[in-house]
C-alpha cells in the first residue's frame, strides 16, 4: 500500500507521491525529493549521518517512518545554508579542516547548529556531549570541535 506524504521542507512545501508505509524519512528525502545531504549509512540510528530537524527537534531520519512527518516541518543540512552561500556552521566546517570524507559532515552540522541555536557558549563537555551521537571514522574529533567552537564564537560577537 502507498501514500502520498505532504510537509514542509527547508521552508518550501512538498509532498511525495507512491510512499510505501515502511519508507524512512531519510529515503523520502534522498530519493523521492532530490535532498541528498543526509547521509545513508547505519540505518539503525546509530551513527548521526542522517540527522534532520523535524519540527526543531534533530533526529535520525532513517529511523522516522514517512508517514509519521504529514503535516509537519522538516529542515535538512541543505536548508541551513543562507541561500547559495554556506550557513555559519557549514562554513567554520570548512575552514578549520573539519570535513574529509564528509559522510558524517551533514549530521554532524545540523547537530552542531541544534546545539549552538541553543547554548551560544558551549564548553568543551557540552561540544563533546551534543555530537555524541555521531561517528566520524576519518578524524579525531579535535577539528570538528575546533569549528563548533568557532561558529559559536561568531555566533556571540554577531550579537
Amino acid at each position: 500500500m502507498s501514500m502520498r506524504v505532504n510537509c514542509t521542507v527547508n521552508g518550501t512545501d512538498q509532498s511525495a507521491d507512491d510512499v510505501w508505509e515502511g519508507e524512512s524519512l531519510l529515503y523520502v528525502l534522498r530519493e523521492r525529493m532530490g535532498l541528498p545531504g543526509s547521509k545513508n549509512a547505519c540505518e539503525q540510528g546509530e551513527c548521526g549521518s542522517c540527522t534532520v530537524y523535524l519540527d526543531d527537534v534533530p533526529v535520525c531520519s532513517c529511523l522516522v517512518a514517512a508517514g509519521q512527518v504529514e503535516g509537519r516541518r522538516v529542515r535538512t543540512v541543505e536548508g541551513l545554508s543562507d541561500g547559495e552561500a554556506l550557513g555559519p556552521i557549514q562554513k567554520a566546517f570548512v575552514e578549520c579542516g573539519a570535513v574529509q570524507c564528509g559522510f558524517c559532515t551533514p549530521g554532524l552540522v545540523v547537530q552542531a547548529h541544534d546545539l549552538v541555536e541553543r547554548v551560544p557558549d558551549p564548553s568543551d563537555a557540552e561540544i563533546r556531549e551534543a555530537l555524541a551521537g555521531n561517528l566520524c571514522r576519518c578524524t579525531g574529533y579535535e577539528k570538528i570541535l575546533d569549528a563548533v567552537r568557532l561558529a559559536a564564537a561568531r555566533r556571540a560577537d554577531s550579537r
